[in-house]
């Protein structure tokens, strides 16, 4: 299965990094919080990804165009370019890094990617968001279900719309504001879909979060998953520094992976 992340959005509460690089390249430990979320699905079997750029693409294309050469000893021959690899270091990971415009809204981004994603269900994220959750038992849930899309609720106060949920058929019936003090639970992010949800978004000015869900919700397709266990999005300064002091104590719930 798939894995497609939204990767091409301004970041424009993080402009202190994000004037030279996309946000999901704004580094946590030394590595691109991108990098972080790769992991995470790597850990549990999702290796195929499919990185949905716009803003400052050539940032993330020359990323993992150099990522072995930036890890890896080698021995290079100037005169006829080749390379000798010292060691066998890298990702056992197949990455496709597509432009989806500068301007695109995250439904328009994903629609663009529908020539690789519409052969089957896929998974589904966003660029800055890390998590504990197990994606095994998210794909279980949803391939278990007859949902068209299964998103990841987590508990966050604060600033995030909150979710009205049915309990009984794990289904969402909508959505509403949230104030600072309103412990609901909210998207997450963390999706899996099937090629269905391509027919819901109307153009690359379609905002993933808006009509398609809405329309999900509608037809009673949009299913939802209980995540209780650690999420943090990176969406401010603050966020960031909150995770760089996180990974930099040893105590990051969300590597999940062995070194």
């Amino acid at each position: 299965m798939k894995v497609a992340i939204f990767a091409g959005g301004f970041g424009t509460r993080l402009s202190e990094e994000t004037a030279i690089r996309p946000k999901p390249m704004v580094e946590v430990g030394g590595r691109p919080i991108l990098w972080h979320i790769m992991r995470i699905y790597a850990h549990h079997g999702f290796k195929e990804f499919v990185i949905l750029g716009g803003y400052k693409v050539d940032f993330i294309r020359d990323y993992f165009l150099n990522y072995r050469g930036s890890r890896t000893d080698y021995t290079i021959d100037l005169k006829t370019g080749a390379v000798d690899w010292l060691q066998s270091v890298g990702e056992d990971w197949k990455v496709t890094v597509l432009d989806t415009g500068p301007d695109s809204m995250t439904g328009g981004r994903l629609k663009r990617a529908k020539h690789l994603l519409s052969d089957g269900p896929f998974c589904l994220t966003y660029g800055d968001g890390v998590s504990d959750v197990d994606i095994g038992a998210l794909v279980a849930a949803h391939q278990a279900s007859k949902n068209w899309c299964t998103l990841t609720a987590v508990t966050q106060p604060g600033r995030y719309g909150a979710l009205r949920l049915d309990e009984d058929s794990a289904r969402v019936h909508g959505f509403r504001e949230k104030g600072a003090t309103d412990g609901g639970l909210i998207n997450g992010g963390f999706f899996v879909c099937e090629p269905e949800v391509f027919e819901l978004i109307d153009g690359d000015q379609t905002t993933w979060e808006n009509e398609p869900m809405d329309r999900m919700v509608e037809l009673g397709k949009l299913g939802y998953f209980h995540h209780q266990g650690y999420w943090q999005s990176m969406d401010s300064l603050r966020d960031r520094m909150v995770l760089e002091a996180t990974w930099a104590e040893g105590r990051a719930p969300w590597k999940v992976w062995k070194d």
